[in-house]
C-alpha cells in the first residue's frame, strides 16, 4: 500500500510559479512510476506528466510542455511539479499517482494504482 499527499497548491497570479510536492509513505517509493494529473469540475481527469523510476526518463502533455517540470527525489520519497509560466486554464485540482511498471510514459489515469487527496492550484487573470 502506497499513501500519497500532495502540498504546495494555492492562488497565483497568471504568469506567475508554484512548486507541488508529493510525498510518498512506504520504503518502495523507487519502483513506482509517478505521474500528476489534473481535473477541473465537469471534466475528466487530465494527465500532466509523468517520470520514471529512475528519474532519467519524463513525458509531458502539450499542454504543458516547455512550462512544467516533473522531478523527484527518491531518497525523500518524494515528486516534484514545477509549474512556471501560469495560464488561468491550468486553475485544477492536481493529483499526484504511483503506479509499478516500467512504463513512464503512461498517460491513462486507470494505469496508476495509487492516488493522493489533490492539492487546488488556482491561476488568476
Amino acid at each position: 500500500q502506497v499513501q500519497l499527499v500532495e502540498t504546495g497548491g494555492g492562488l497565483v497570479q497568471a504568469g506567475g510559479s508554484l512548486r507541488l510536492s508529493c510525498a510518498a509513505s512506504g520504503r518502495t517509493f523507487s519502483m513506482y512510476v509517478m505521474g500528476w494529473f489534473r481535473q477541473t469540475p465537469g471534466k475528466e481527469r487530465e494527465f500532466v506528466a509523468s517520470i520514471s523510476v529512475g528519474g532519467g526518463n519524463t513525458y509531458y502533455a502539450d499542454s504543458v510542455k516547455g512550462r512544467f517540470t516533473i522531478s523527484r527525489d527518491n531518497a525523500l520519497n518524494t515528486a516534484y511539479l514545477q509549474m512556471n509560466s501560469l495560464k488561468p486554464e491550468d486553475t485544477a485540482v492536481y493529483y499526484c499517482a504511483s503506479r509499478r511498471g516500467s512504463s513512464w510514459s503512461e498517460s491513462r489515469p486507470g494505469a496508476y494504482d495509487y492516488w493522493g487527496q489533490g492539492t487546488q492550484v488556482t491561476v488568476s487573470s
